[in-house]
């Protein structure tokens, strides 16, 4: 059982995004609005509402919501299955450390023109091998064709599964 899916959008996201919508429509989501403008204002304000209430069954962060949730992770605010799209977390400064024990799943893809690849790749690298996985497809940025065929709401399901 998946439970609840916590989703932390990106700077062209937000609760109404395609991602957003998706998540929606196959899990119980949680988007919740925020202003981008702001990096340690988001990870103040997810690490507020990842500590009270029900815990998600997954934390998905989208290219700067990627980095929240890496920052969530290093901070040790989370702890949970984490899924990484297109994440950003270099773009913002942070080290390429993943915690062990965690389960993790970043996905980029290999079009995308905004935060190269390379940047997943050595994130997943500095991980636990036994719980990170990278997966890397053809896609842009937005992982446009990702979310349009289904594998966002895969993605989520193996994730909850291997967890």
């Amino acid at each position: 059982m998946t439970g609840r899916v916590h989703f932390i959008h990106g700077l062209e996201g937000s609760p109404r995004g395609s991602k957003a919508r998706l998540l929606a429509r196959h899990f119980e989501a949680v988007t919740p609005a925020m202003d981008t403008s702001d990096f340690e204002g988001c990870v103040a304000q997810h690490a507020a509402l990842l500590a009270v209430g029900d815990r998600p069954g997954v934390l998905a962060g989208s290219s700067f919501g990627g980095a929240v949730a890496v920052a969530l992770l290093q901070r040790g605010h989370w702890a949970g299955p984490t899924l990484l799209l297109a994440q950003a977390a270099l773009f913002y400064g942070l080290s390429a450390e993943l915690p062990s024990g965690v389960p993790i799943w970043i996905v980029h893809g290999l079009g995308d023109d905004v935060v190269p690849p390379e940047h997943s790749r050595r994130l997943a690298a500095a991980g636990d091998p036994g719980h990170v996985r990278l997966i890397e497809v053809d896609d842009d940025h937005s992982l446009h064709a990702s979310v349009e065929d289904g594998s966002l709401a895969g993605w989520v399901r193996g994730l909850a599964k291997s967890g």
